[in-house]
């Protein structure tokens, strides 16, 4: 009777264990769908730029496509908070950066989101250090003398942005607050129509980064008066950076793919690695170089070195923010 309730135990347990070994081999290995990459700005901007051109050589290594989904408005927030509602299984990433991971802590009286706790990082895209641009017929061509010109006209001054808590009037809040000078911000809908107005004399100057910048350096359309991280450019080999004029900024635009926290480790981890395979691609690194965009190392391409971006901006530069007073709700 006990060798027989034996034999049978054995049988159920042996069938149990085939059972369940069956639905773990039928579980699917991700990503067997497509991925949609929330990218929270409109099309064609450095931003979704970077975005697409990133996407693109991570789904060669994942072996699924990646769809971008451009959700614009609000500095990012609409797209951020679609990203964050959808299921945390790796299949919705977002993409954000600076602007949306710092400078919006300071502009928003309550964000929609928390840039720690609701999203957890993939890891870095690319990188861009930030210029001081002007009007091609403003009275200077150094930090030194755009410092004496603003002196003197910062009553009539005007810089403009992509809008209020884009990367555009981070830049030139970061600035004016280390030169200890101030000038009318006037926002505009996008880089584009800011970027038209510097031309047209209709601002003085704007800060903005490489990828749309240098174009039109190059043309003559305007000019840059300063870098303002810590290396000079080897498209602008003869501008100066503002740590060499004795203001040590090292301001620059960030993105990073983010996943809704609660994503499996597993999940991140395939992500990670494919964004450290694209961003180690040869033919993307001379791609980007081109506009003035640094991809990460890809041992630097990780969720860490994200986090620790995040922090230290948190800690650094929310206060000079905030102290500026211009919020967007």
């Amino acid at each position: 009777m006990f060798r027989r309730t034996r034999f049978v135990l054995a049988l159920v347990a042996a069938g149990a264990a085939t059972l369940f070994g069956c639905a773990a081999s039928a579980q699917p290995t991700f990503p067997n769908r497509p991925v949609t990459l929330v990218v929270p700005f409109p099309p064609g901007g450095p931003s979704d730029s970077l975005a697409r051109a990133v996407a693109l050589k991570m789904a060669d290594h994942l072996g699924q496509p990646i769809v971008i989904e451009n959700l614009g408005g609000a500095n990012g927030v609409i797209g951020l908070t679609k990203a964050l509602k959808a299921p945390a299984d790796g299949y919705t990433l977002a993409f954000g950066g600076i602007g949306t991971h710092v400078a919006n802590v300071a502009l928003y009286k309550k964000l929609a989101y928390d840039p720690v706790e609701s999203f957890v990082p993939v890891g870095p895209a690319g990188s861009a250090p930030m210029l001081l641009l002007a009007r091609a017929d403003l009275p200077a061509n150094t930090l030194q003398e755009f410092i004496a010109w603003l002196g003197k006209n910062r009553d009539k001054a005007s810089y403009g942005s992509a809008g209020v808590g884009s990367i555009s009037h981070y830049g030139c809040v970061m600035l004016l607050s280390s030169i200890k000078q101030t000038a009318t911000h006037v926002p505009y809908k996008g880089v584009a129509p800011a970027m038209n107005d510097l031309m047209g004399g209709q601002t003085d100057f704007m800060c903005d980064q490489t990828t749309t910048a240098l174009p039109q350096v190059a043309g003559g359309r305007i000019k840059a008066i300063a870098v303002l991280s810590k290396d000079r450019l080897a498209a602008l080999p003869r501008t100066g950076t503002a740590t060499e004029a004795g203001y040590p900024l090292d301001v620059r635009s960030w993105n990073a793919l983010f996943a809704p926290r609660g994503t499996p480790a597993p999940v991140l981890a395939t992500l990670t690695q494919a964004l450290q395979n694209a961003v180690g691609e040869a033919g993307l690194i001379r791609q980007l170089q081109g506009v003035g965009v640094e991809l990460p190392r890809p041992a630097d391409a990780t969720s860490a070195a994200i986090a620790q971006r995040i922090a230290i901006g948190l800690r650094d530069d929310v206060p000079a923010l905030k102290a500026k007073g211009e919020y967007l709700d």
